[in-house]
This record gives structure tokens, C-alpha cells and sequence, in this order.
């Protein structure tokens, strides 16, 4: 199982004149827009009862991982690019989620999920540089947690039938994202391997029984998936 961090809100302690400038200082800090920085103050001191102006002691805080927030707005552009009427909304558990009408998510999803898949690949590559840490996600109207479920069902499934049998089975060409699910959701199964093969469209993947070879000609067998 991969081990990544999960990506800090950020914070800092400053003293400043104003909120606004607090703000404006993080944000150019961190590369984020100042409305998406979270002031509070700590103490507040008046120069000369206030006749010259104050100075605060504030503690700053994005309002998300700042990859996040970098994420959001870069995929902002794509959309608008596209023409599309979607949202962005952070969830509960980390996923960027991209609202809207079905209409545009079901373009924003694309042919077996690939289109989200592109955005969420090169969105990862533009905005989020710390290897160490988590990576970003995207859904669309919960389309890739309802597939991944799926996907996922499908893998025990499929493991349990390898098992049984003895015998390899290939699995239906696949986008490169779903092939990830199965091979992280098998991973950790002793009793079985799992390995891609094909080219292009093509690619699927083999689930065999462990100690057997998974052979290139495989890919002429197919299972019912």
C-alpha cells in the first residue's frame, strides 16, 4: 500500500497594520488568492493611544491544503476552457468533487472515466510538486467512488474465481485508472498477482494464481467483465 502524507493547512504568525494586509502577505506567500487565507487575532496593540495606528499579532491559516486550493483554481480554468458549468467543492475526505449539471459532468467524465482521469493527472502535475504527499483527486457527482466501488467488488470477484480455478483470467481492456484500483486493491492478497498487458486501448489486466507465469498471449482471452 502506498504511504503518503496527507498535505498541512498552512499557517504563520505575523504582525501586520491590518487583516488585509496579513492576508495579502500569505497569500503571495503561498501562492494563493488572499480571500482564501483565515485570519485571527492574537493581540492587538495601539502606538501612541492610537493616534498612530495599531499593530496586530494575527495567526494566519489557509482555508485547505494549499495543494488543494492551488488545484481547485487551476481546474477552474480547464472548466471554463470547456465551456463547462461545474464546480469545484472540496469533500470530507480530501476528493476535489465537480458539480453541476449532468449534462457537463457526464463531459467532464469523458469515455470510461479518461477524461477525468487527464484532468486530475495533469492537474496533479501543475500544482502539486511535494512528492512525499498525498495527490490530489477528482470525482465528478460521485461517478469515480461509485466505479471504484465497483472496481473493487470486481477484483475480490475476480480473485476468488482465480483461486478456485487454478487458471489466469484477463480482464477487459481498461483505462489506466481502473487497472490502478484492482492492482491496489490485490496488492496485499498472497494468493494471487496481478500484471497489465497490450498496448494502446488494448491494455488489461491478468489476475493469476501465485507461482504462474502471466504470458503475453493471455490477451487473447477474455472473461465475461
Amino acid at each position: 500500500m502506498e504511504k503518503y502524507l496527507t498535505p498541512k493547512i498552512e499557517t504563520k504568525i505575523l504582525e501586520c497594520t491590518s487583516t488585509k494586509e496579513a492576508q495579502e502577505i500569505c497569500a503571495k506567500e503561498w501562492g494563493i488568492r488572499p480571500e482564501d487565507v483565515d485570519i485571527t487575532v492574537i493581540s492587538q496593540d495601539k502606538k501612541l493611544f492610537g493616534l498612530l495606528g495599531s499593530s496586530l499579532k494575527v495567526e494566519a491559516k489557509s482555508c485547505a491544503p494549499v495543494s488543494y486550493i492551488k488545484s481547485c483554481l487551476f481546474v477552474n480554468e480547464i472548466l471554463e476552457r470547456m465551456n463547462l458549468d461545474l464546480v469545484p467543492e472540496l469533500t470530507e475526505d480530501g476528493t476535489i468533487d465537480l458539480v453541476g449539471s449532468k449534462d457537463d459532468m457526464g463531459i467532464v467524465i469523458g469515455k470510461a472515466g479518461e477524461t477525468l482521469a487527464a484532468i486530475e493527472s495533469i492537474t496533479n502535475l501543475v500544482c502539486h510538486t511535494e512528492e512525499a504527499t498525498k495527490r490530489v483527486h477528482f470525482d465528478a457527482g460521485g461517478y469515480k467512488r461509485r466505479k471504484t466501488y465497483t472496481l473493487r467488488r470486481l477484483a475480490a470477484d475476480t480473485a476468488r474465481d482465480v483461486i478456485r480455478s487454478g487458471k489466469p483470467t484477463v480482464m477487459r481492456p481498461m483505462p489506466a485508472w481502473e487497472r490502478r484500483v484492482i492492482h491496489m486493491k490485490l496488492q496485499n492478497n498472497s494468493k494471487v498477482h496481478t500484471q497489465s498487458i497490450g498496448e494502446g486501448n488494448s491494455r488489461r489486466l491478468v489476475v493469476a494464481p501465485v507461482g504462474v507465469e502471466i504470458k503475453n498471449n493471455l490477451r487473447k482471452k477474455q472473461n465475461k467483465f
